[in-house]
């Protein structure tokens, strides 16, 4: 009997270790705790129907239609950059394989020496240079990789985001590199819409309690315009406070996480060397700059079985680039280290062809098709 081919896609959400939800095959993805989120929703949904339901009429009759014309469409476009931010990958990076933590626990410990007992090894760190400035990368011994410049661990997803900013509880999900912009966008939106719903609700109280003309009946339906403008008086602070901090920290290229810790500001004054000296190039960057792929995006294509990819996906390597500040005397015992190795098929490549540290793409495809011809 000739065997039967079973062709399957095996996305690389679906292997993520991480502790986020997804759905709509892996398009949707999001923090495990969404409560907050869902409070979110009620409260900007809840208030903008009480506005449509109960000041809209009246404010459309005796003021202009496009009062409400315009709220719906401020409305509409808070909601897709809630949405957006909410369920999209912030931009986890993939943990090491474990050849790859392998290879990297082998070259740490070639680094460091032999630490005599009873003393802590020193801290694990690579130093990198941008813009003529040192920046260290410090290792995540969750993920078992060096993390790149700005990156940060989120305990809460448990994963590493690049251009780590923070954890949003609102928006049920971490803000990062790729829907930064998004979330400033939901909060500048959501700002605006906060402040129109508060101006319309106070002139509609105005015109019930004194009106102009026959038409107006004083003193009706105002209980709810009431409870709307107590809402977004308590709201509008937070609101407009945040967005005006995020403002100040695009300003400057920085970001929240960098801005508690004080990276740029501290005692030593060390400058920020990702930032251009000037606040326009500064906002290009970091809202007009250029969207990375997400890691839930890619598919691998298994060929027999289930089993059989996950076969291939061990038997992928991406080793790291060996440490530049690693003394000479200790590389020649990473190359033995690696010459002892049980499988002669598996010898690393040269340092020159490896491929760059925790990539984030892992061609699995050109391993399965490799199998295949030998």
């Amino acid at each position: 009997m000739s065997a039967v081919m079973i062709t399957r896609k095996v996305r690389k959400w679906e292997k993520l270790p991480g502790k986020n939800t997804f759905c709509c095959d892996g398009r949707v993805m999001m923090a495990r705790q969404k409560g907050v989120f869902y409070l979110t929703l009620f409260l900007i949904i809840g208030t903008c129907s009480l506005f449509f339901a109960f000041e809209c009429p009246y404010l459309a009759v005796h003021l202009s239609p496009a009062i409400p014309v315009f709220a719906a469409l401020l409305f509409l476009f808070v909601m897709a950059m809630l949405l957006r931010t909410s369920f999209s990958d912030p931009g986890v990076l993939p943990r090491a394989l474990p050849e790859e933590a392998t290879f990297i626990e082998m070259e740490i410990e070639a680094a460091n020496g032999n630490v005599p007992a009873g003393q802590r090894p020193p801290p694990r760190i690579r130093n990198v240079q941008i813009n003529n400035q040192i920046v260290k990368l410090k290792y995540c011994y969750t993920c078992k990789i060096f993390r790149p410049p700005r990156a940060s661990h989120c305990s809460i997803c448990d994963n590493c985001v690049d251009r780590f900013d923070h954890h949003c509880p609102w928006v049920g999900n971490c803000v990062g590199k790729r829907n930064y912009r998004y979330f400033y966008l939901f909060t500048l939106s959501l700002s605006l819409l906060t402040i129109y719903i508060f101006t319309f609700d106070i002139v509609h109280v105005v015109m019930r309690e004194y009106p102009v003309s026959h038409l107006s009946s004083p003193k009706e339906q105002t209980g709810f315009t009431v409870l709307e403008v107590l809402v977004c008086f308590f709201t509008l602070w937070s609101v407009v406070g945040l967005t005006g901090f995020h403002t100040y920290l695009i300003s400057l290229n920085q970001t929240t996480n960098e801005d508690i810790k004080g990276s740029w500001s501290g005692k030593n004054r060390v400058q920020n060397p990702y930032s251009h000296k000037n606040i326009i190039k500064n906002c290009c960057e970091v809202l007009c700059g250029p969207t990375y792929p997400s890691l839930s995006s890619v598919a691998l294509t298994a060929s027999v079985s289930f089993q059989h990819a996950v076969l291939c996906l061990q038997k992928t390597t991406a080793p790291l680039i060996p440490n530049e500040h690693t003394p000479d005397d200790a590389k020649p015992s990473i190359a033995a280290s690696a010459e002892k190795s049980p499988s002669p098929k598996e010898e690393l490549p040269p340092a020159s062809k490896l491929p760059p540290l925790a990539s984030p793409e892992t061609d699995a495809e050109t391993s399965i098709a490799k199998d295949k011809t030998h």
